[in-house]
C-alpha cells in the first residue's frame, strides 16, 4: 500500500520521509505550500481527499509548527487518533510509535488503533536517510472539488523579524542567552560573540518574558526547535522546557556561575564564571587570533 506524505522545505521532512517510507510505497505527497496563502482547514480536507485517492495506509507530517496545525485538523475531520512528536514508528495492526511526551524528558511508548494511522514526527530525532523520493501528487482535480469556504481560516499576513541574523532553525551556530545576561542591553555581547562566529543569537522565555529579546528568538519546547553543531548557552539555567528545543544540538558550551545548573550538567563543555567577563574574553581572543592570521 502507498503511504501519503505532507512535505515542507528543510531537514523536518527529509526527516520524516525515514519513518514514512516504512509504511508503504510508492510514497506520495502533497506539498505544504499547494496553498497560498497557508489554509490549514482546506490543506486538511486536501490530504483526506489525497489519502482516499491513493488508498494511503498511513499519511504522515513533520512535527513542527504548520505540519502539526494540519495534521490536528485531520485528524479531526476524519475521527481518527494523532500521534504527534513520534521519533520511532512501526507499522502493523496496531502501529508501534514511540514518542516524546513532557517536552522531551520522557519517551512513550503506545499501540495507534487506527485503520489509517495520522503520524507526525518530531523534529532532528531522525537522521535522514536515502530513499526514493517522493512522487507528488497532482492537487488540481481535487482542488476543486472542495468547499472553499474552507479558505477561510488562512494566514494574512507575515511580519518579518524587526532584527536581522542567521536564521535560528538553519543556524550552525547558536549563542544563547539567559536570565543570567541581567538585562536588555546586556545582550550586546551576546550579539558580539555571534557576529564574530556567524552565529545565530537564542534565548531562554525567561528572557523573552522580560521582554529582553522577541519571542522569535527563544530556544525551547514552545520556542524553536534547533540542530547546531555548537550550542553557546550563557548564563541559562538548562530548564526541562528549554532543553527540549535543544536536543539535536551535537555539541553544548555552556557558560553559568552555578557549576550545578542542569545546563552545565548536560553540556559537552562547560566554563565556570561570570558570562559578562568570559564572553568578552572569548571575543578578544577570537579577535587576536584572526589578527594574527593577517
Amino acid at each position: 500500500m502507498s503511504v501519503l506524505v505532507l512535505m515542507e522545505e528543510g531537514d523536518a521532512s527529509r526527516q520524516m520521509l525515514t519513518l514514512a517510507r516504512k509504511f508503504g510505497n510508492p510514497v506520495h505527497s502533497v506539498g505544504i505550500n499547494a496553498i497560498e496563502p497557508f489554509a490549514p482547514d482546506f490543506l486538511a480536507a486536501l490530504l483526506s481527499a489525497v489519502a482516499t485517492e491513493v488508498n494511503a495506509s498511513a499519511v504522515f507530517a513533520a512535527g513542527i509548527e504548520r505540519g502539526n496545525d494540519v495534521m490536528a485538523r485531520l485528524a479531526a475531520r476524519l475521527g481518527l487518533p494523532l500521534a504527534s512528536n513520534c521519533v520511532a514508528a512501526t507499522p502493523g495492526d496496531p502501529a508501534i510509535v514511540t514518542r516524546q511526551r513532557w517536552g522531551g524528558s520522557l519517551l512513550e511508548e503506545a499501540r495507534l488503533h487506527s485503520p489509517r494511522p495520522l503520524i507526525t514526527v518530531a523534529p532532528h530525532t531522525v537522521p535522514i536517510e536515502k530513499g526514493p523520493d517522493p512522487v507528488e501528487f497532482d492537487i488540481d482535480a481535487v482542488k476543486s472539488k472542495l468547499d472553499q469556504t474552507l479558505l477561510a481560516v488562512k494566514v494574512s499576513e507575515h511580519v518579518v523579524p524587526s532584527h536581522a541574523g542567521v536564521s535560528l532553525a538553519e543556524a550552525k551556530v547558536i549563542v544563547s542567552g539567559g536570565r543570567g545576561v541581567g538585562s536588555k542591553e546586556g545582550f550586546a555581547i551576546i550579539e558580539e560573540l555571534a557576529g564574530l562566529l556567524g552565529a545565530a543569537v537564542g534565548c531562554s522565555r525567561a528572557v523573552t518574558s522580560a521582554g529582553w529579546r522577541p519571542h522569535t528568538d527563544q530556544v525551547g519546547q514552545t520556542g524553536t526547535k534547533v540542530a547546531p553543531d555548537v550550542y553557546i548557552a550563557c548564563g541559562i539555567s538548562g530548564a526541562t522546557q528549554h532543553m527540549a528545543g535543544l536536543k539535536g544540538a551535537k555539541r553544548i558550551l555552556a557558560i553559568n556561575s552555578d557549576p550545578q545548573a542542569p545546563m552545565m550538567q548536560n553540556a559537552d563543555y562547560t566554563v565556570v564564571g561570570d558570562l559578562k567577563e568570559i564572553v568578552p574574553a572569548i571575543s578578544a581572543e577570537i579577535r587576536r587570533a584572526r589578527a594574527g592570521r593577517i
